[in-house]
């Protein structure tokens, strides 16, 4: 990353419109509408203009794949550090955990994760995994932090690898290590790193969410400290003692403070709680501030002086994050069912439900998308680790890894398990909201993927789209001369680009030695995105400037193109880890996918298939599944 300063203040108005207020404009949105969106637009533009060129949206592995050119080596993992430092944090972080899991003492008074637990964590070198070592961090790879993530979740906790996930990514670690000065990571990240005071990221209001410009917090400058008044809500980790990277508005711009919250309830601040479904193991409180002073040595600033292109560069990375917790949970529900779990505990009519093929297709389906998520965690993280904004790539692992847990969790896990997972003490019912919240968590879903779409035309209808609808806003207006020559100037650039999609020949680059299954699905992955960027731009023609309320068409396609980046990185991934087992689920995986895609029904030879893995997987040959714990089966045979 570099400290290039940004093209613009992103708040402030009357520069250069963008595609995006000009699409709103000229659909007849309101100004309040287009002020808005475009602010947030601008953030989004401030926060590529903090990576290289190369870097940036525009030139990540996943668009250039779509209207360019990108080798299949920019969608392999890099391997996991082989560093003994790191690999005894991971191990003696997660026997931590999971000695207290088993002795009941995990979880406080308040069933939250205790403080105890985390004061201990911080001796195992956890919380310090992101954080240079001259700050007493680890300084590890966000490809290493993330494994820890998953292995935390799978084997210790996933309440506990999620605190991990909101202190380095969306906490105060984020903030400090990209954009604190020297001065503010020497006092604050190695209290961080040790545990002392974790962290949260304060910017979610009653009426502020997705809509971050309609943040009211204040911070008024009082001598030399920012007095702090207003209100945020939904806040993880956020109690008396913790540390807070608060987004407030100063001078009517967002900006970000670190924040020591107080000891207890003061005067001028409080902790204000209410009850969640989802969280059960990690505080999430609103917070109130009532002429609060912060000093003004706390105020993090960022290129520009905008505090959201702080929030939104930590994004990006808790999205990542969220799929490898999703990686973790996925292996303790599919532990729940075999291979000595509920799947042979439970018999219908004289047989283990693990040998019908009903469960035995819910089995591969959850193989499947742990292979799935991990690839998608591995390949991401490894581009984050290159330096690039990775801002569609974390989308589509956030997105997959969402929606992987919440279909294991209710269509795979819930339904084989039965009427016993509504029991107290069950780990799918006592843990049914947190497996779903992830579904909201950094962008819910929908809006994330219509977000990955804007990104992925913004370039294109930068290039093209807009040259042509100013030409034919000319013409309405009455100035033929300059209309005409425009459109003819612009129309004949686009009607080149068209004919040169059509023309394009599809990749034939291959991966030596590939599985011929997996090779398969590469390829078809290949012919996909050949035809994609045509369909694309197709579509942006078609509807022109009432695309923007063409949402369930956004989604859908930035979903199909969602589909094929997953098909072609859980392919490769599964190349590079090597085992049949690992193979065989991405072969089911991106069979999935390709009916997804394409309407194809499942032939027999798909349900032998996945008869053959849930046999494997029975048998305990998943690798992915050595050490996690299993889950007690409640009301037992008498």
């Amino acid at each position: 990353m570099t400290n290039k300063p940004l093209p613009m203040d992103p708040t402030k108005q009357g520069q250069d419109s963008n595609l995006t207020e000009e699409v709103l404009r000229d659909a007849g949105k309101s100004e309040h509408e287009i002020e808005s969106t475009g602010k947030v637009d601008r953030v989004d533009e401030g926060t590529d203009a903090l990576f290289g060129e190369k870097q940036r949206t525009a030139n990540g592995p996943v668009h250039r794949l779509v209207w360019g050119e990108a080798c299949l080596a920019d969608f392999a993992p890099h391997p996991l550090s082989r560093s003994e430092k790191l690999h005894a944090v991971v191990a003696d972080s997660v026997a931590l955990v999971r000695r207290h899991a088993e002795d009941g003492t995990l979880y406080g008074a308040d069933n939250k994760v205790s403080r105890g637990v985390q004061k201990e964590l911080g001796k195992t070198g956890y919380w310090g995994m992101l954080i240079d070592p001259q700050y007493g961090g680890q300084g590890a790879s966000i490809r290493s932090a993330m494994h820890l993530i998953t292995q935390m979740s799978a084997r210790g906790c996933p309440s506990t690898a999620g605190l991990a996930s909101i202190n380095w990514c969306i906490g105060a670690v984020d903030p400090l290590r990209t954009f604190g000065s020297e001065e503010q990571k020497a006092r604050f990240l190695p209290g961080l790193a040790a545990g002392e005071r974790p962290s949260g990221f304060g910017l979610t209001e009653r009426g502020a969410g997705s809509d971050m410009t309609s943040i009211k917090t204040t911070a008024v400058l009082d001598g030399e400290d920012y007095v702090v008044n207003g209100e945020k809500l939904f806040i993880s980790n956020a109690v008396y003692g913790h540390t807070i990277g608060l987004v407030c508005l100063i001078d009517d711009v967002p900006a970000v403070l670190i924040v020591e919250l107080p000891q207890q309830e003061t005067a001028n601040f409080k902790v204000v709680p209410y009850g969640l479904h989802a969280l059960i193991h990690i505080p999430n409180n609103g917070l109130l501030f009532q002429d609060f002073r912060v000093s003004a040595s706390n105020r993090i600033t960022a290129p520009g002086d905008n505090g959201l292109v702080i929030a939104f560069h930590g994004l990006g990375l808790g999205r990542v994050a969220l799929c490898a917790n999703a990686a973790g949970v996925l292996r303790r529900l599919l532990r729940s069912i075999t291979p000595d779990g509920w799947g042979k505990y439970r018999q219908t009519y004289g047989q283990s439900i693990e040998k019908r093929e009903l469960v035995k297709r819910r089995m591969a389906r959850l193989a499947a998308l742990i292979v799935g998520s991990d690839a998608l965690v591995a390949w991401s993280s490894s581009r984050l680790d290159d330096g690039y904004r990775g801002e569609l790539e974390c989308i589509a692992a956030k997105v997959f890894g969402s929606e992987a847990q919440k279909e294991a969790a209710i269509e795979l896990a819930m339904k084989t398990h039965g009427g016993r997972t509504f029991l107290h003490g069950h780990f799918i019912g006592d843990n049914l909201f947190d497996f779903l919240a992830p579904c909201i968590y950094e962008g819910e879903g929908e809006m994330l993927s219509m977000k990955f779409f804007a990104s992925l035309l913004k370039e294109h209808g930068t290039n093209f789209m807009l040259p042509l609808g100013e030409a034919v806003k000319n013409l309405k207006k009455g100035l033929i001369a300059e209309g005409l020559s425009r459109l003819s100037r612009h129309g004949v650039a686009y009607a080149k680009w068209c004919l040169g999609r059509k023309l394009r020949r599809v990749s034939s680059e291959k991966v030596p030695g590939m599985d011929a299954r997996l090779a398969g699905h590469v390829k078809f992955a290949q012919k996909m995105f050949a035809a994609l960027p045509l369909e694309l731009s197709l579509t942006m023609v078609k509807h022109q400037v009432k695309l923007a309320d063409r949402q369930c068409r956004m989604s859908y396609l930035s979903q199909r193109a969602q589909d094929m980046v997953v098909m072609l990185v859980t392919a490769i991934y599964a190349h590079h880890i090597g085992d049949e087992v690992t193979i065989a689920a991405a072969d089911i995986l991106c069979q999935d996918l390709r009916r997804k895609l394409t309407g194809e029904q499942p032939s027999d030879a798909y349900f032998k298939a996945c008869s053959k893995l849930a046999d494997m997987v029975v048998d305990g040959q998943m690798q992915q599944l050595v050490d996690v714990p299993g889950t007690p089966i409640l009301q037992q045979y008498k």
